[in-house]
């Protein structure tokens, strides 16, 4: 099984950035820790802030891969673009988000990509990603 996890602007910051919201470890501490914790799974990780960067690389693996897991940050509630191009790939895409978007400000409230996933884990921190592998296992 090959899962691609593809994160959006600012995830680049985990373990600085507002550590009370998104915890003390950096995201890839955490991949490292993935890949121990499912050996039987080919995982690749991508961070970009470019919005097109997204794209490109929901383009590259959405015919190939098994799973993408997607944490848009800012872009989830912005990008019809990023929401397009979940639509229209074949690998099904599972939002992920950190933080519960929806105890944050209100304008983070509204998700536009989830429409073309299969569904969304929000508010677990990191633990969200570890329980989105396991929904596809």
């Amino acid at each position: 099984m090959k899962i691609q996890i593809i994160n959006g602007p600012n995830l680049n910051l985990l373990g600085k950035r507002e550590p009370e919201v998104y915890g003390s470890t950096s995201f890839e501490e955490y991949f490292e820790e993935l890949k121990k914790q499912f050996p039987q799974i080919d995982l690749h990780y991508f961070q970009s802030n470019v919005e097109g960067e997204l794209i490109n690389k929901i383009h590259e693996v959405g015919f190939d891969f098994d799973a993408i897991l997607l944490n848009a940050g800012g872009y989830t509630h912005t990008s019809v673009a990023i929401s397009d191009a979940i639509a229209g790939v074949t690998t099904p895409v599972l939002e992920v988000h950190i933080s519960n978007i929806y105890k944050r400000e209100e304008f983070r409230h509204k998700s536009i990509i989830s429409q073309a996933c299969v569904g969304m884990i929000s508010g677990l921190g990191l633990k969200g990603y570890e329980l989105g592998i396991r929904y596809f296992l």
